[in-house]
């Protein structure tokens, strides 16, 4: 396990992210204690949670764990932003639902501070300057570390910075955006800012809730019983199997199988390798429900893929790029610039 720096502070965090959405649903208590130990054996020390996942269950069981655990040994990310509670004031990014929510999700992980707290997603209600100043008083108060974003546009994360520079907020140093070889439009504007700005790109759903994982094909009339895919799908609810049962997706999953078979590696040790291979990300945010998934996705470590590797899953993955990020926009925006410009 390698460890990198969180965005352009001076703290570090392993380059795989446990992520823990399914503690206290799909994995029940004596699992994720299990995967937990299993992962921070393997050198992990980052751990993202939320206040809404599994009903505030998984935010219990991290903290039980944290609990027999040298704390300051770990770096805990958690979230605001999303329904906490009945009141009409139990969601967004105003004062009042920042503070009771961190109240709430302190004593959950039986921690006296967060490392990272992230707002889950924008908030059109309430004003930037009201959630910074917000954010900036717990970490004034000792109570947070450092502050990130999830679900941002790139132009609502730089109005963020903005106002934080303007007024001496603290800044944003990480975002979560979904990023895999599924979802590549991060990289238009996205991971260009993050670069450019020395943000940690912590990317979320890197199997692309499961689709990466190997365990389906194009051959299949639904996805497998027992599976995540199988179970929403018969659950009858919209699904990612409907959502990425085309030509396009069958397309980058027949290469990543070519490229995994070649190299003897499974589908989501090369998906989670390209993902670490790209420029910006610091630590994708895996999520296992099983001790089996998690050493099959530690396998992505330790290695690298080759360029013709990495080449053959950009081209089965390629977008189809329109004004202003094609290639003629490109060129009006080098020409007689930039001739090296390296590409993401």
């Amino acid at each position: 396990m390698d460890y990198k720096r969180l965005g352009n502070t001076g703290t570090l965090v392993s380059e795989i992210c446990l992520g823990s959405m399914t503690f206290g649903g799909q994995t029940g208590e004596p699992e994720a204690r299990k995967i937990m130990d299993r992962f921070t054996q393997e050198g992990g020390i980052f751990f993202d949670t939320a206040n809404v996942y599994t009903g505030g269950k998984s935010e219990e069981i991290l903290g039980n764990w944290l609990h027999d655990h040298d704390r300051d040994d770990y770096v805990v990310a958690t979230k605001v932003r999303f329904q906490s509670g009945n009141s009409k004031n139990s969601i967004g990014l105003g004062r009042k639902h920042i503070l009771k929510s961190v109240e709430e999700s302190l004593k959950r992980l039986k921690t006296e501070y967060i490392d990272l707290l992230q707002v889950h997603a924008w908030d059109p209600i309430t004003p930037l300057e009201e959630t910074l100043a917000t954010l900036t008083g717990l970490v004034d108060q000792g109570l947070v570390r450092y502050i990130g974003a999830s679900n941002f546009r790139a132009w609502q994360f730089e109005k963020a910075l903005g106002v934080s520079k303007e007024n001496g907020f603290e800044k944003f140093v990480s975002l979560q955006p979904q990023y895999n070889l599924l979802s590549r439009s991060t990289e238009n504007e996205i991971i260009p800012m993050a670069v450019h700005e020395d943000v940690a790109i912590l990317p979320w759903s890197p199997l692309k809730s499961g689709v990466l994982s190997g365990k389906y094909s194009d051959n299949m009339d639904a996805p497998p019983e027992g599976t995540r895919l199988g179970d929403a799908f018969k659950s009858g609810r919209k699904t990612p199997w409907e959502l990425n049962n085309n030509e396009y997706t069958w397309r980058v999953v027949n290469a990543l199988s070519h490229v995994a078979k070649k190299i003897g590696k499974t589908n989501s040790q090369v998906a989670l390798n390209w993902l670490l291979s790209r420029k910006g990300v610091t630590s994708p945010i895996i999520g296992v429900r099983t001790m089996d998934h998690l050493n099959d996705n530690l396998g992505c470590l330790g290695w690298k893929l080759s360029k013709a590797e990495i080449d053959e899953l950009n081209q089965a993955s390629r977008l189809h790029v329109t004004y202003p990020y094609d290639l003629w926009a490109e060129n009006q925006q080098r020409n007689g610039r930039l001739h090296d410009l390296e590409e993401l």
